[in-house]
């Protein structure tokens, strides 16, 4: 009976004084808290999916983002085929001529555009969204084209049929009656639903609707009236997130200013002035000429998809607080981990308890930082909001450390720890270049420090009593 007992104490003993079981026990507890973690990161996606779904229903009924086609000269003519015929009463075959017609589409020598963004910001609850108002004004001219090239003689074109197209992602933006000037008559336009066609938007990387805007006809008179067809007009039209602009021109032209401070220039031209940003907001300038692209000036039948070689810029909301709350989120093995290391090493040496129930008490607190990051960041700035959280879950795990570890140096340890910790990962999430290097450097020292202070440890001696 007694050698049982004695038995039964040194189990006892060793379950509570063993390093290889606590340790067991605390990598347990950290995959334990995995699954939480986890469930984090599918909450921040649910928030920012639900974050878009609100923008792009504002978004939708301001006017959605601009891509703007043209203007781009229609030319009818008539092109000729021989097809054989057989005559019903003398069966004989005969050779006969028909007339057919198509279009050429024709792209301008010059395009100058000339716009300005105002900038809005919309809310819908507890979500923002960027909105513009943009006033453009467009003018160049057409030249003669090569028709030769073509195949296509002069007296073949319908001259008085000719027609300007504009094509665009956004109708319901548009808040002017578009009439365009050419050669002092005026046209007004009006939109073709039929021939709406779906355009792969390479940028965004989703299929986009493109509208088509027709002139009446401009009832040329011949080649001569082609040779420098001068015209301009202006739209006034409302958008959300980016305006962009296909270089249809020769030599294209465009300049883009706004009050907005946060510009992102996209597309497959990059402005040339090195003043675009400013304090007050952008001044953006583009200049594409006809070897810079990969397309020509004419075009039989259709006009091509060439969305890919859109350019402009897009008007950016400052990092959203979910996306910062999941590269905080990405750290939260690397703080329970760190935070379970300094909980360990403290009880290794001070030789106090620490019961496995406690352990996980502040796991989940530390969990609980990122819920509480989420929900008060979408009322605040993410720097308010993490301060909040950091500060409370400090706080929290050190008051009830102190009633563990029962000494204020392990406390203010502890407290010190969590407060480095955290400053740590909001230096990293805050730097998007240089954040792997300060990471890494910043796991260094850490993994330096705790070599130092395990380094008189008896790693052999600890568990026997």
């Amino acid at each position: 009976m007694e050698n049982k007992e004695r038995l039964q104490d040194r189990l006892i003993n060793w379950m509570r004084y063993s390093i290889s079981l606590r340790m067991v026990v605390i990598g347990v507890l950290t995959l334990i808290l995995l699954i939480p973690l986890t469930y984090i990161k599918d909450l921040i996606n649910e928030r920012q999916f639900r974050q878009e779904s609100v923008v792009n229903e504002v978004n939708e009924k301001w006017g959605g983002q601009v891509i703007i086609y043209g203007p781009v000269l229609s030319l009818p003519y008539r092109f000729y085929t021989e097809v054989y015929k057989t005559d019903p009463e003398s069966k004989e075959t005969f050779m006969e001529r028909e007339e057919n017609t198509s279009v050429i589409f024709v792209f301008p020598e010059e395009l100058s555009i000339d716009g300005v963004l105002s900038p809005h910001i919309k809310k819908r609850g507890i979500y923002n969204t960027v909105v513009y108002n943009g006033k453009t004004n467009i003018d160049g001219y057409f030249g003669m084209p090569d028709l030769e090239s073509l195949d296509i003689k002069t007296e073949d074109i319908i001259w008085e049929k000719a027609k300007v197209i504009i094509q665009t992602s956004n109708l319901k933006g548009i808040n002017n009656d578009i009439k365009i000037n050419m050669n002092k008559r005026v046209y007004s336009f009006l939109p073709i639903y039929s021939q709406r066609k779906n355009s792969l938007d390479h940028y965004e990387d989703v299929i986009v609707n493109m509208h088509s805007l027709e002139s009446a006809a401009l009832k040329l008179k011949g080649p001569d009236d082609l040779k420098k067809l001068r015209y301009s007009l202006n739209l006034d039209l409302n958008g959300s997130k980016q305006i962009r602009f296909i270089p249809v021109g020769r030599i294209t032209t465009v300049q883009m200013r706004s009050t907005w401070d946060s510009p992102s220039f996209i597309g497959s031209y990059l402005p040339y002035n090195e003043d675009k940003i400013q304090e007050e907001g952008f001044d953006a300038k583009w200049k594409v000429l006809n070897i810079n692209r990969g397309f020509g000036q004419l075009y039989k039948s259709r006009i091509p998809d060439l969305s890919e070689y859109a350019f402009g810029v897009k008007l950016m909301l400052p990092v959203d607080q979910y996306q910062q709350s999941m590269r905080s989120a990405k750290y939260g093995y690397l703080v329970i981990a760190l935070t379970f290391l300094v909980f360990f090493l403290i009880q290794t040496i001070s030789k106090i308890h620490i019961h496995p129930f406690q352990y996980l008490m502040i796991g989940i607190a530390l969990t609980l930082f990122y819920i509480l990051l989420i929900s008060i960041s979408e009322h605040s700035n993410f720097f308010v909001s993490y301060m909040i959280s950091g500060l409370s879950v400090l706080s929290l795990i050190s008051l009830y450390s102190r009633s563990i570890l029962k000494d204020k140096r392990f406390t203010a340890m502890i407290a010190a720890s969590l407060l480095m910790l955290y400053a740590f990962i909001f230096v990293i999430i805050q730097l998007e270049n240089y954040a792997l290097i300060v990471g890494s450097i910043g796991l260094f020292f850490i993994l330096a420090l705790v070599m130092y202070a395990s380094r008189k440890i008896d790693w052999d001696m600890s568990g026997r009593k």
